[in-house]
């Protein structure tokens, strides 16, 4: 099992319920996307599995451990089996690329082969293959601040791949992404992930790539979970109730489309 929450709930400090009676159960290797409009909870719930966020009550388990019964060094291992992308990569603006790909390792190096790696990139070859999958071996020395939003959530990506974590968490990978590069690049993550059998988890705001890209999505409200289905068994009565009050992110077809070859367009 990659993970699991059983009865969860999160409660910030100033009171505000954040998530709420949450059971989860995910499979090594499984695909699951989460939508749900916009404050629902899914950054919330993927920083849980991520585990830098201990729940208010309920009980969590990653990789077959519980964090929050480790001290902090062993819970800081098993951060380092865990991927997170984020939206917008905290990346340092004046860090080279090749810097930001190789700090994927971080978790996993000694202190003093992370440090050298810092002033040397230490793996350039492996820098530049996982920036070969996203289009970007030629971005490999820019900084970061001369990069679009689009391309720093590729670098994110890069990073994650690099790393060769056993959980990937994705929190809106490409929402600064164009459709196209967008369908690409979440099929890219897909492809990785089934390769090598580890498990995805993605928070997406475009219920169309959702559907067509993820066998399993739960859709969460108001930090509920509303529904845990195959693409093929969510009607649009649910996408309604889920959405409801808010305007789809987009007019999504039920059935999943077929991937079709696509040119990576340089932005």
């Amino acid at each position: 099992m990659s993970c699991s929450l059983n009865g969860v709930e999160l409660i910030h400090a100033n009171g505000q319920v954040a998530l709420s009676g949450i059971d989860l159960a995910v499979k090594t290797g499984e695909r699951v996307a989460i939508i749900g409009p916009s404050g629902a909870g899914k950054t919330t719930l993927l920083r849980l599995l991520a585990g830098n966020l201990p729940p208010s009550s309920g009980h969590i388990s990653l990789l077959d451990q519980h964090p929050w019964q480790l001290n902090t060094r062993h819970r800081q291992q098993l951060r380092a089996r865990i991927g997170l992308i984020h939206q917008a990569p905290p990346l340092p603006p004046r860090q080279r690329v090749v810097t930001a790909v190789l700090a994927g390792k971080l978790g996993q190096w000694s202190l003093g082969k992370s440090l050298l790696s810092l002033i040397y990139p230490l793996d350039i070859p492996g820098a530049t293959a996982a920036l070969a999958r996203l289009d970007l071996a030629d971005k490999l020395y820019e900084r970061c601040d001369q990069l679009s939003g689009g391309q720093l959530q590729r670098v994110g990506i890069a990073r994650v791949l690099y790393q060769s974590p056993e959980l990937i968490l994705a929190d809106e990978p490409v929402s600064a992404m164009d459709p196209v590069l967008a369908d690409h690049t979440l099929s890219l993550l897909n492809e990785e992930t089934s390769r090598r059998g580890i498990t995805l988890l993605a928070s997406l705001h475009a219920v169309d790539l959702a559907l067509s890209h993820f066998p399993r999505i739960i859709g969460v409200r108001a930090g509920q979970v509303m529904f845990d289905l195959a693409p093929e068994a969510i009607s649009g009565a649910q996408l309604d109730a889920l959405y409801a009050n808010e305007q789809l992110p987009t007019l999504p077809s039920l059935v999943a489309r077929p991937q079709a070859s696509v040119q990576i367009p340089r932005c």
